[in-house]
């Protein structure tokens, strides 16, 4: 397999981990308060950490489907078990990095300042985007391990 699966594997289990944790993280802390003492501080942290992530998980897929020849018929017409359900994974993965940039521009453009409704309803909607949609992507990496 190589050294792609295994990075992959490291960086998928920080980026869906991380969102586990700032899940719990939002639900634990109700207070205004809390939650305006620990964002600040932990975001910014959290989101480069992620950024890293997902950009070492972009990598690695890219470079799996391409050293297995993949490339070329993820954009056929060629369908069988395998590529659909890497397909799938695939768009999902195209919304969680609209969702994550939606996210993180909203985050730094209000760091230090209070949210407008509308910031607030796409900060907290493209989170929880993330969040469902990350273990739609994990469903599907089972999916393939399974095929495969």
């Amino acid at each position: 397999m190589g050294w792609a699966i295994h990075l992959h594997l490291v960086a998928a289990i920080a980026w869906i981990g991380g969102a586990f944790f700032m899940f719990v993280l939002g639900v634990s802390l109700r207070d205004k308060q809390d939650q305006d003492a620990v964002y600040p501080r932990i975001g910014p942290i959290y989101g480069y950490f992620e950024t890293g992530a997902l950009v070492i998980l972009l990598f690695t897929g890219y470079t799996m489907i391409n050293n297995n020849g993949l490339l070329n018929i993820l954009f056929s017409n060629v369908t069988n078990e395998v590529i659909d359900a890497l397909r799938i994974k695939l768009q999902i993965v195209a919304v969680i990095f609209v969702f994550t940039v939606i996210h993180m521009t909203i985050s730094l453009m209000t760091l230090h300042k209070v949210k407008t409704p509308i910031q607030k309803l796409f900060s907290k909607g493209s989170s929880m985007g993330i969040f469902l949609l990350n273990l739609v992507v994990l469903h599907y990496a089972m999916v393939l391990r399974d095929i495969l």
